[in-house]
């Protein structure tokens, strides 16, 4: 895939199944438990059995590997197994590694999966505790010292710069909080059901890092999900309205790094979802003016924003207004801030069931989606269409 041409993976593969557990901060088993559950549930969904399944991707972060997976669902031979690194950013890519395994033939089912345990066990949020030595490790080097030890501190310093440079206030963060709480109140998977928050609740929220506030960063999940891939032929056959994948791509920005690209120019955009909002327009063929619903990766609320404008749905530093006015349906499932943080799985899920029309959120006639992975890592998004 070139980034100055238009792929040809649209239209040849789609998600026919979605599986999860529940959403929790101590589920009481192993993450290896957790995978297999949220597997078997996207296959039934699927109307498949693990005997259908020739392949499975995930993350390098993630304690099941492929081979165990397989062991404990009951699936046969693999022709086809990958893991995507960069932590949140990962989760689109791996529904494209199934999509490019099955348009080229390499497996005819593919299941995607996430599993942890990112409140009892591991915590992302806690920053960096232990790291062997490596060449991005490094780069980390350069900022630990000053005290930016946690991902909060890493998105400040650019959500700092954002403010500065539009002459904006924290409390345009509000928004896109106050838009994710209000979905999840309605949506009974999601950890705050029924707990919607208002923009003074938002900006009477204790500090974390400056700008940053509790609610402008998400929550830590316990729990899995899984996506099934397919040809867009065979999932004609199948018991669910196919999502098929229009696009995929991935991005890494120039002087890329993980969290802490602090040397570069520009401090206000996050030119790696720049490298994916290009390719998928133009792979995809679609504009903004053509996207019914967006699962944006809110990590962190500044980021959304970013992303907003990287997308083209808005001008730079517009994007608060934009969330504001809601101008666009977002983050229906209520987001990784008022749903579950999986790693942005459970957004791709809740993009497949806006396009079957089963969202508790539904936005009406929705046929067309945008589903982001994280952001301030090489990322990654998609473009999902109903069929035909």
């Amino acid at each position: 895939m070139s980034a100055r041409k238009a792929d040809t993976l649209g239209g040849r593969a789609a998600i026919v199944g979605i599986g999860a557990t529940e959403f929790s901060k101590d589920s009481g088993r192993s993450e290896l438990k957790l995978a297999v559950e949220a597997v078997q549930a996207a296959l039934d969904d699927a109307g498949l059995t693990p005997a259908d399944v020739d392949g499975l991707v995930t993350f390098t972060m993630d304690t099941s590997p492929e081979i165990s997976v397989a062991q404990a669902c009951g699936i046969g031979d693999l022709t086809f197994f990958s893991r995507v690194h960069y932590g949140g950013g990962a989760a689109c890519a791996t529904v494209q590694q199934a999509a490019l395994a099955v348009a080229t033939g390499v497996a005819e089912v593919v299941v995607c999966y996430r599993a942890f345990n990112e409140r009892s066990g591991r915590r992302f949020g806690s920053g960096v505790q232990h790291r062997e030595p490596s060449a991005e490790g490094a780069a980390l080097g350069w900022s630990l010292p000053f005290g930016l030890l946690t991902p909060a501190s890493w998105v400040a310093m650019a959500a700092q710069r954002y403010l500065y440079a539009y002459g904006l206030k924290p409390e345009v963060f509000g928004h896109v909080a106050v838009t994710d709480r209000r979905h999840a109140a309605t949506n009974p998977a999601a950890y705050f059901h029924g707990k919607p928050i208002t923009l003074a609740e938002h900006a009477a929220s204790r500090w974390i890092v400056e700008p940053l506030r509790l609610l402008d960063c998400c929550q830590e999940t316990d729990g899995g999900q899984a996506i099934v891939v397919t040809s867009v032929e065979r999932a004609r056959d199948l018991p669910c309205p196919p999502a098929v994948i229009m696009a995929a791509a991935q991005g890494a920005g120039r002087g890329q790094e993980q969290m802490t690209s602090f040397y570069r120019d520009d401090l206000t955009g996050l030119p790696e979802m720049g490298v994916v909002a290009r390719q998928l327009w133009r792979s995809g063929g679609l504009t903004p003016a053509d996207i019914d619903v967006a699962i944006l990766y809110d990590h962190f609320t500044p980021f959304v924003l970013m992303q907003l404008e990287e997308f083209g749905f808005c001008g730079r530093g517009e994007a608060a207004g934009f969330v504001a006015e809601d101008a666009l349906p977002l983050n229906t499932h209520g987001g990784q801030l008022g749903e579950a943080y999986l790693h942005g799985m459970n957004g791709i899920a809740e993009a497949v069931r806006q396009i079957r029309g089963t969202s508790v959120n539904q936005v009406p006639g929705a046929a067309r989606a945008l589903v982001t992975a994280g952001t301030g890592v090489p990322t990654s998004g998609l473009l999902l269409g109903a069929d035909g």
